[in-house]
């Protein structure tokens, strides 16, 4: 897509033309319009839905309920994960509640059954801690697993997004040819597996996937061998 328009546009068509029926779709806070709602619903099919400023009342009615510490602590399920990788200890909190009665628009939003709040709490080598809270909306009923797993689902999805641009530049390539673009995607996404598995441990302190892949270019005869056996 050039720009969000054409995504916001865009999207409604596409999922008119596929078969979704039975499954959760998620999309970040730009996909959050009524009209997706409507179609995902319609077509039988489940969201969890990222919700930001661009759904001001919604947004506004949600963060105020999760901040209520009565509603977290006697209207909310939870569930959390600890995870440790390169270096960084994550936790991922999650409190699905299915109380919407305080949201004055959730009458517009077809099917909507329960709101989330989600906490990533970071703390890297250096003790530095960093927080990010987001905000939900689902179909789902209050099933903490099955919403905690389709909202990590979607941001690893993201994740990946990230880094095939950042490490490889795949919104800048200027390939048209369909079939070689496509081959090039697959390539770009074994590689981006290829580097988060690769031991890097000669190395003191974290390595960025760029960096990675840096060095691995520097000197390919030396890394054939693991790259080989992963």
């Amino acid at each position: 897509m050039d720009d969000k328009s054409n995504e916001i546009t865009a999207t409604p068509k596409l999922l008119e033309s596929l078969n979704i029926k039975g499954h959760i779709l998620t999309s970040d806070a730009m996909g959050t319009q009524k009209e997706l709602v409507q179609i995902i619903r319609q077509k039988r099919a489940d969201y969890v839905l990222a919700l930001k400023a661009n759904q001001k009342t919604l947004h506004t009615d949600v963060s105020l309920c999760f901040a209520d510490s009565e509603f977290l602590a006697n209207k909310c399920a939870y569930f959390k994960l600890a995870q440790k990788a390169r270096g960084c200890f994550e936790l991922r909190e999650y409190w699905p509640s299915r109380d919407i009665s305080n949201l004055s628009a959730c009458g517009d939003w077809m099917g909507l059954r329960s709101i989330a709040m989600t906490k990533n709490t970071v703390t890297k080598p250096d003790g530095s801690v960093s927080v990010q809270t987001r905000y939900f909306i689902s179909s789902l009923p209050l099933n903490v697993k099955e919403i905690a797993r389709a909202i990590r689902g979607h941001w690893m999805v993201e994740s990946s997004h990230w880094h095939l641009d950042v490490t490889f530049r795949e919104d800048a390539n200027r390939t048209l040819e369909k079939t070689a673009a496509f081959n090039l995607n697959i390539l770009r996404k074994l590689v981006l597996n290829f580097l988060k598995l690769m031991d890097m441990s000669e190395f003191s302190g974290i390595i960025s996937l760029k960096t990675r892949r840096f060095i691995i270019s520097c000197n390919p005869v030396k890394y054939l061998h693991q790259i080989l056996t992963l």
